[in-house]
């Protein structure tokens, strides 16, 4: 590992919750898929599948940020346990609903639930905001978490769409529940590098997104959710209509190794000059490079293209 990387686990306690953000972050990248390719074995259903995960992903950007606030207030361990709990209640339902072949509202209501998941990578940032604020290493210690998030979205649809195509449909879904469970259980019990809570700390500003800034930001990544999202359910079917379905999760893998490595590049460097100019440059290469896949015709031409996709997405 690089030495900037290397000089970051030097701070004491480092090592436990980064290692406890990477497993918590697994269902990331494994609960939509697993989800997907659940519904889509069950009920061949492809329409609903990815109804079910863009209800669990709409979910979760409306409960993350009232989680965040209430984690700000009262700290990791009170709000997140609880958080956690209620989303592996719902993930329960959801495989007992799949699997009996409830009505399709209950499975909507199950995902929405599902939702409730505490977004572990902005509970490690925070606590390396809290070890490295002001420095540059807080530069490197973000571009590391990139990076963790694209290992995730590296092996967690490798893992989730293995084990639900090889054991049985509900295991990718139930396996991120496990991962899940372990870690924010591990995250939480380590007080030592949990940032303290603000419970007094008032705002008379309004709401944050009446910021301009903020708003162009939110949409921005609401356009580019709707691509990460749509990824995952054109792949798999895709790749079953080319007869190979299993290899949707290689394709989905070498989509998020291209970002990974953009974002080790990007944690070694440092900038000079507006950080506009380069968001507006990976915006714009992004789009462009999102061309290349509507002429994607079979199995072997479609992975290339989404790794080469995937690098300008990285910095964000």
């Amino acid at each position: 590992m690089p030495s900037p990387y290397r000089a970051l686990f030097a701070a004491p306690g480092s090592k436990g919750f980064s290692a406890a953000g990477f497993l918590g972050r697994m269902p990331l990248s494994m609960m939509g898929i697993g989800v997907v390719t659940m519904i889509s074995q069950l009920t061949g259903r492809y329409g609903l599948a990815g109804a079910l995960s863009a209800t669990i992903a709409l979910s979760a950007a409306a409960l993350g940020p009232q989680i965040s606030r209430l984690v700000d207030r009262h700290g990791q361990r009170r709000v997140l346990r609880p958080a956690t709990l209620f989303a592996l209640t719902a993930a329960a339902a959801l495989l007992l609903a799949a699997h009996y072949d409830w009505p399709d509202w209950v499975l909507f209501v199950c995902s929405a639930g599902i939702g409730c998941v505490p977004s572990l990578g902005a509970m490690t940032r925070a606590r390396w905001a809290n070890l490295y604020r002001d420095t540059p290493q807080l530069h490197t210690a973000y571009a590391f978490e990139s990076v963790v998030d694209e290992v995730c979205f590296i092996f967690g649809p490798i893992i989730s769409i293995g084990v639900s195509t090889v054991w049985f449909p509900e295991a990718g879904p139930l396996l991120a529940a496990v991962f899940l469970a372990l870690g924010v259980f591990w995250l939480t019990a380590q007080r030592a590098t949990e940032p303290e809570p603000h419970p007094h700390e008032q705002h008379s500003g309004g709401s944050a997104l009446r910021a301009a800034g903020l708003q162009v930001l939110v949409a921005t990544f609401v356009a580019t959710g709707a691509i990460f999202g749509a990824v995952d359910v054109v792949t798999v079917a895709f790749a079953e209509e080319q007869g190979h379905k299993a290899a949707a999760s290689v394709v989905l893998a070498l989509y998020a190794a291209g970002s990974c490595v953009a974002g080790v590049v990007f944690g070694l460097l440092r900038f000079t000059g507006a950080a506009e100019r380069r968001w507006l440059l990976g915006i714009c290469a992004m789009a462009v490079s999102m061309i290349p896949s509507y002429w994607s015709e079979t199995c072997r031409s479609w992975p290339w293209r989404c790794s080469l996709r995937a690098c300008p997405s990285h910095p964000r």
